[in-house]
């Protein structure tokens, strides 16, 4: 019988362990708080409460969540939640008008505008500090719009473009995720409370005045929808699981680009470390954690998305699921951000290295077959082959085709015999980058077309 008692006294622990959200959904304090003040003041409004007890309950609140900040607050795993905790403590100091604050809400309305309140809040944090990366992008393309550096396609010398022109493609990668975010806000917008369990409520509240009050557009429509919608966690999910895969394929050109094979940059030592038994090795050990973080970015994002696909309406205790994943997704992208903005504040780049590198794989090919296109009057098919002819006579002379003779150009095909020596111009490397003007080409005029864009763009 003592044993079945301790089992019993045990299994009611784990129980309350199993069940509870306090010690991780206490991260919303504050938008408890600041919503069930606006609760109550629309309450007293409404003359449901009154004007003496709102105000009793906005101080408590008040008081509470200045413990919260100062430490001195107590979390039990008894309250189950964040509400509960505030709720009971609020009682605690000025009794019955407490009780009189849920009045037309229920924990399923309450939960879901506290979430949503700290996605929107956290939506503006990590847009603010999307615009302090592009400008940091956009700063350091600025600098190197002559910088000629190899464009590659699969990870092979393709073409010669401007350091610049490949930063900005990072900018523009960037903009979308700030363009994502902004309109998830504008569609998530609008405030749930006073749906409350499933169905709204016969008192006469008015839930465009606390809507008002917290800041949202408008109340959702459906309390039906609303009591069990997770769509706007979904999305900032998805939103940071895209950021950070832009901020790990940037990390992954950092990480080769800092090798001895391409040594492109050098990384500043605040974000290098050195092997543990090989002194003369520099690591670029957070470009890797950065590349490494997306995958737990990504698990929470299909960790929510398995979490609701089978629930039925309404509000279902699966949802519970639906925090952790999110405040940990949204603290990985805040750091993240910081981080990548301040490796590429500090980074070295090597001009020299980057311009050298363009002169292997022939990258002002396709200028020597669009000069036979526009001057020669040559079908794009056959200037394709002559060219292929004349990048076999730069192989077996081992130069680039930028660096060969009028005469080995010759050389190499009948159809180009009497080419004229204009041809030297166009496979010049620079002149190569240069001759790319079409609108979005990385051309030095058109990038610096682009990095005006986006300082208006960021004013």
């Amino acid at each position: 019988m003592k044993n079945k008692q301790i089992l019993k006294n045990t299994n009611a622990k784990i129980l309350d362990q199993f069940n509870a959200s306090i010690m991780f959904d206490k991260e919303l304090y504050a938008q408890d708080i600041k919503a069930s003040i606006a609760h109550s003041k629309m309450l007293a409004l409404q003359e449901i409460i009154t004007i003496e007890d709102q105000e009793k309950i906005e101080t408590g609140l008040l008081k509470i969540k200045d413990e919260i900040e100062a430490g001195t607050f107590e979390w039990k795993i008894e309250h189950e939640d964040v509400h509960m905790a505030i709720e009971s403590k609020l009682t605690e100091y000025i009794g019955e008008a407490a009780g009189r604050l849920h009045t037309a809400r229920s924990r399923n309305d309450q939960v879901a505008t506290d979430f949503t309140l700290y996605v929107q809040d956290k939506t503006l944090l990590l847009q603010e500090k999307l615009k302090v990366f592009i400008e940091t992008l956009v700063n350091i393309a600025a600098k190197h719009t002559e910088t000629l550096i190899p464009g590659m396609t699969h990870l092979q010398h393709a073409q010669p473009i401007n350091f610049g022109y490949h930063l900005l493609a990072y900018a523009n990668m960037f903009k979308r995720d700030f363009e994502r975010f902004e309109s998830s806000y504008l569609r998530n917008n609008d405030c749930p409370l006073g749906s409350a369990a499933l169905a709204g409520t016969p008192h006469n509240i008015d839930r465009f005045k606390t809507a008002s009050l917290l800041g949202f557009n408008s109340p959702t429509l459906s309390a039906l929808d609303t009591s069990s919608n997770r769509d706007f966690a979904l999305e900032i999910l998805f939103n940071i699981s895209t950021a950070v895969m832009h901020i790990s394929r940037l990390s992954e050109e950092l990480i080769l680009w800092s090798s001895y094979e391409f040594g492109f940059v050098k990384m500043s030592d605040e974000y290098a470390t050195t092997s543990s038994i090989m002194p003369q090795k520099k690591n670029p050990d957070v470009p890797e954690l950065l590349r490494g973080k997306t995958g737990r970015v990504y698990g929470n994002l299909i960790s929510l998305l398995t979490v609701m696909k089978g629930l039925p309406l309404a509000y279902n205790k699966d949802t519970q699921e639906d925090k952790e994943g999110v405040f940990d997704s949204v603290k990985t992208c805040e750091i993240s951000l910081d981080i990548i903005t301040a490796v590429m504040d500090t980074l070295i780049i090597n001009t020299e290295k980057m311009e050298e590198a363009c002169k292997i794989g022939h990258l002002s090919a396709t200028d020597l077959a669009d000069y036979l296109v526009q001057k020669a009057d040559i079908p794009f098919r056959q200037a394709y082959y002559i060219t292929k002819d004349v990048v076999s006579v730069a192989n077996k002379l081992q130069k680039d085709m930028s660096e060969l003779s009028l005469k080995e150009i010759q050389s190499a095909n009948d159809e180009i015999k009497n080419i004229d020596s204009e041809i030297l111009s166009y496979l010049n490397l620079r002149n190569s980058m240069n001759a790319r003007t079409s609108f979005g080409g990385t051309s030095t005029d058109r990038t610096k077309e682009q990095i005006e864009y986006f300082k208006k763009w960021l004013s």
